[in-house]
């Protein structure tokens, strides 16, 4: 439906449909399993599955680009605050009150020094996304990626096929 002529002009594609499928399923393995997931939260589909993970049992750590402010936070996080499941983290001051691309960076970093394993369900090459992962690489980290071909490149650089056992595993072996 719509205006065919539409698929002649490039376009910009953010993220592969199958590696959205997958992420959702791993979301939802993640909650099920118990696992405490920490991440930004920020783009529509993050905020999709953290409203995934807080449906289910286990701690969230969500970190924002920018200083917390009780103000700003999403009403539907407050029964999960009250409930000791979410924490709010942020390597900003409370006077920092916009979302850079250069802060977000910066809290991406911190989500991933704070894990035990990241999950990067796909990063572009040369991209943001993919240098995070070879820092986390870099640091001995587990990296885990979703087995499609989009993800060839973080594959390449050491990252492990997504599998909930061994996510899970991992996480067990660490606590």
């Amino acid at each position: 439906m719509g205006d065919q002529a539409i698929l002649r002009n490039r376009s910009l594609g953010e993220c592969p449909g199958s590696v959205v499928i997958k992420t959702f399923d791993a979301i939802r393995e993640l909650r099920d399993a118990g696992v405490v997931v920490a991440g930004g939260f920020h783009s529509p589909m993050e905020r999709e599955c953290i409203d995934f993970l807080l449906r289910g049992e286990q701690a969230v750590i969500v970190c924002e680009a920018k200083g917390l402010d009780p103000a700003s936070l999403d009403a539907s996080w407050r029964p999960a605050i009250d409930a000791g499941r979410l924490l709010l983290l942020s390597t900003f001051g409370d006077d920092v009150t916009r979302k850079t691309e250069a802060r977000a960076q910066t809290r991406n970093e911190f989500v991933a020094a704070l894990a035990v394993a990241v999950l990067i369900p796909h990063a572009s090459p040369a991209g943001k996304a993919e240098a995070t992962a070879r820092h986390v690489v870099e640091r001995g980290q587990p990296l885990f990626t979703f087995d499609d071909d989009e993800n060839k490149g973080l594959l390449e650089i050491g990252a492990r096929r997504y599998n909930i056992d061994a996510v899970h595993g991992l996480m067990a072996a660490r606590a």
